[in-house]
């Protein structure tokens, strides 16, 4: 048989399997620690593949030691005045390893954003941190937390953060907190009658509000079970969406989880937008909860077109019930629902029937084929945990302690978790490497701008059919309670055709976001993706004002601005 006719079968199995992986479930998980010492209900990954991770101060002794017998001292704390042990820790997520760090006000239920130049502004929490901002530089082995106590003009307690255009970080809402406020400056609070309106007094329902940047430099914002388009620099409300079908809340404690849809055709001069919520629980579930009625959640999510002129939800049955599950873009354009319960809401000792397997939703699929189930994990993730992606493609996830105070024993229903997992989408599978294209340039140190064309020049192993790359940038979010904050994918344009340049070697040049609406400046990871395939390796976008690009072999960061 002649070797072409043997390639050409070898090609149409690999694309035989990939099909059956894509669509008919998979993917593996590993367990990476079998203890950090901590429950992480906050993560962020930074450039440096660092992930930064804490739980809160006051849930009593952690089984991580802080370094050199030093103990944070603390008359305000309620679990322990002396405590020698850490409750943030930053884990390497290429070596697999990780070590304390020392923060000293209480960071529960905070919110966070990393901002132009890569640094991880931290805001708000409990009791003594309510008031507090803290950042964490990425790229220091040595470095630990800055905190500056009193820095918010109003307590931020289960408020959410997000990145501006202008590399300023809007701070919205809070228990009890019906505004927002900037950092840096103006610094408010201005008044946001929308929490009000939203407001449960039952159960509130309206706390981690879902926020995402619109490509017109206005915020879609959803609350309870409603959303708005608003203009955060006059304080407007520029458009009103219907209330989302059958009326039942989507955020906390209510805990859905939510993104914004992979955006394509930025060239467009008004490119489409999307937003999907899934899971929750149906009104009343808070209160029923309390008095020991668990309710199953939510087996639907809801999909909006925001850019329609007569916007309309779209609801979708899922697989299951989730609620407290968390929500991720994948490289690829796909969205994983992971973690979470099937019955109660968010809160101590609220949540059962712990929900193991993960979905993946397929966008891009027609209705009522986007569903794909996924081999389930044996550690239940319940209240306060977290699940982010990495830059090999993998999500880690990590936490669950629904309890008031750190509960190891065995005699707890689900007992504090210490462990870290990795889940690896079916596109990680060793049977579809022959689609998996690997970054290997251009050179470092290319200056680039907004609206540049950056070539990316990429191999692989097996044939590649050139009209089914794309390129993704991802923003990686800050996760904490059921939502990714500010978290986005888009979906570049090709300037030209993708061109082979040798054996297994091939470029393509794509266009850079044009505008800080639609990139706002930050780290971003960047794809090369055939058949759905991401680039095993990845690239790190960072976009800001300052002109510096390291493009490796295996990543980029990259530092546009605008002349």
């Amino acid at each position: 048989m002649p070797s072409y006719v043997l390639k050409f079968l070898l090609l149409m199995l690999i694309i035989s399997l990939h099909h059956r992986a894509a669509v008919g479930g998979g993917g593996s998980w590993q367990l990476l620690q079998k203890s950090v010492g901590i429950s992480p209900m906050h993560m962020q990954l930074l450039d440096d593949d660092h992930v930064i991770m804490f739980d809160r101060t006051d849930f009593g002794a952690s089984k991580l030691p802080l370094p050199d017998n030093h103990c944070r001292v603390d008359p305000n704390d309620l679990a322990l005045k002396n405590d020698c042990t850490a409750h943030s820790a930053a884990y390497d997520s290429v070596a697999n390893i990780f070590r304390p760090l020392t923060v000293l006000t209480d960071t529960w239920c905070s919110s966070g954003v990393t901002l132009a130049d890569g640094r991880l502004l931290q805001s708000g929490g409990w009791n003594d941190g309510e008031r507090a901002i803290r950042f964490m530089d990425p790229g220091c082995p040595a470095c630990d937390w800055a905190e500056r106590p009193n820095e918010l003009t109003t307590p931020r307690w289960y408020a959410t953060n997000h990145i501006l255009p202008d590399g300023r970080v809007i701070i919205i809402g809070g228990r009890n907190a019906f505004n927002y406020e900037f950092y840096p400056g103006p610094k408010g609070p201005f008044d946001f009658a929308f929490l009000k309106e939203t407001n449960d007094p039952k159960a509130e329902n309206n706390l981690y509000p879902f926020v995402n940047l619109h490509m017109d430099g206005n915020l879609f914002i959803f609350a309870n079970n409603r959303a708005i388009l608003f203009d955060y620099n006059k304080n407007v409300v520029v458009k009103k969406y219907p209330i989302i079908p059958g009326g039942d809340p989507r955020s906390y404690p209510s805990t859905g989880s939510a993104v914004m849809l992979p955006v394509k055709g930025l060239e467009d001069p008004n490119p489409v937008v999307e937003f999907l919520v899934c899971g929750g629980a149906p009104a009343g579930s808070f209160e029923k909860a309390l008095n020991g009625q668990f309710v199953p959640g939510l087996n639907t999510c809801a999909r909006l077109k925001i850019t329609d002129p007569e916007p309309a939800w779209i609801l979708e049955t899922m697989p299951m019930a989730r609620v407290m599950g968390d929500m991720l873009l994948l490289p690829n354009g796909d969205v994983l629902l992971i973690n979470g319960a099937g019955a109660g809401v968010a809160g101590w000792e609220l949540g059962r029937d712990p929900v193991l397997a993960p979905v993946i939703y397929h966008t891009d699929n027609p209705l009522g084929k986007r569903f794909d189930v996924q081999n389930p994990t044996a550690t239940p993730r319940m209240y306060h945990s977290t699940a982010v992606l990495l830059r090999d493609g993998r999500v880690l996830v990590a936490g669950s302690n629904p309890h008031q105070f750190y509960e190891f024993g065995a005699n707890a229903l689900f007992p504090t978790e210490l462990s870290l997992e990795a889940f690896s989408p079916p596109y990680l599978d060793p049977v579809l490497a022959g689609l998996r294209p690997n970054i290997v340039g251009p050179p470092s140190r290319t200056p680039v701008k907004y609206g540049a064309i950056v070539p990316v020049k990429f191999t692989a192993v097996g044939a590649i059919n050139p009209a089914l790359i794309k390129v993704t940038m991802v923003r990686p979010p800050f996760t904490t309670h059921s939502y990714s904050m500010s978290h986005r994918l888009l979906v570049l344009t090709n300037a030209d055709p993708v061109v082979p340049l040798g054996k297994g070697i091939y470029q393509v040049n794509v266009i850079m976001p044009k505008t800080a609406n639609v990139a706002p400046p930050g780290f971003y990871m960047l794809f090369v993706v055939h058949q759905d395939v991401p680039s095993e390796d990845y690239v790190d976008v960072n976009m800001a004002w300052d002109i510096i690009v390291e493009l490796h072999h295996s990543y980029v960061l990259c530092y546009i601005y605008s002349e």
